[in-house]
């Protein structure tokens, strides 16, 4: 069997002496009465992006659900494992979170296979390619209206139409629809620019990625 990465342990031993020694009080209270975030994040699995360190999250701030390409899956009760579908039950209905942010970013992975298909299959992956499959309108899309574009200005302009694809998606809960439309709920896009640490944020009557 092989042992706990070294590395790791040693960054768990700094976090406990500087993080959560200093801040005992605010994890027994997490710890005796729960979490009661206000926001929910859907972000990407890539290890660069991660949304805590981004808004610099204490404990209990942030309700975070990460996978491939940032991606919500249209609503449908059939099947029988829903892991986003469960997280974004539980945060709206249970938690009643005020907002939910799909924060995608630049060079995703995900979003390559999407657009060069060829890419998941050389992989022989068995699941990359259905997961992706959620962007096929949106490819298309893409490559219809950017047809000379270069393959890096595709790549981007897919990586905005995942976040729109995975907000439409989001309409498609009824429970979201339903809070949405009362105004307890509030729907975001965001897009991380890792090369330029530029955090946009989709204006929904443009359409449009903003910087902040």
């Amino acid at each position: 069997m092989s042992s706990f990465p070294e590395e790791l342990t040693d960054r768990f031993r700094r976090f406990k002496h500087r993080h959560f020694v200093p801040n005992a009080d605010q994890y027994e209270e997490l710890a005796t009465y729960g979490q009661d975030p206000k926001v929910m994040v859907i972000s990407c699995c890539d290890s660069r992006v991660d949304p805590e360190t981004i808004f610099t999250a204490m404990p209990g701030e942030l309700f975070v659900v990460r996978n491939v390409a940032n991606l919500v899956p249209p609503y449908e009760t059939g099947g029988r494992y829903h892991g986003v579908s469960t997280a974004i039950e539980f945060a709206v209905m249970n938690l009643r979170v005020k907002h939910l942010i799909i924060m995608g970013h630049s060079g995703c992975g995900g979003i390559k296979a999407a657009l060069d298909q060829s890419a998941a299959i050389q992989t022989e992956a068995m699941f990359i390619s259905r997961w992706m499959s959620m962007l096929d309108d949106a490819r298309l899309r893409v490559l219809s209206s950017h047809q000379m574009a270069p393959a890096a200005e595709k790549l981007k302009m897919l990586e905005l139409e995942g976040i729109k694809t995975s907000i439409k998606n989001l309409r498609t809960f009824p429970f979201v629809k339903q809070v949405e439309d009362k105004g307890r709920l509030s729907l975001h896009g965001a897009y991380f620019d890792i090369a330029s640490g530029t955090l946009s944020v989709l204006n929904h009557s443009k359409g449009e990625f903003i910087p902040l």
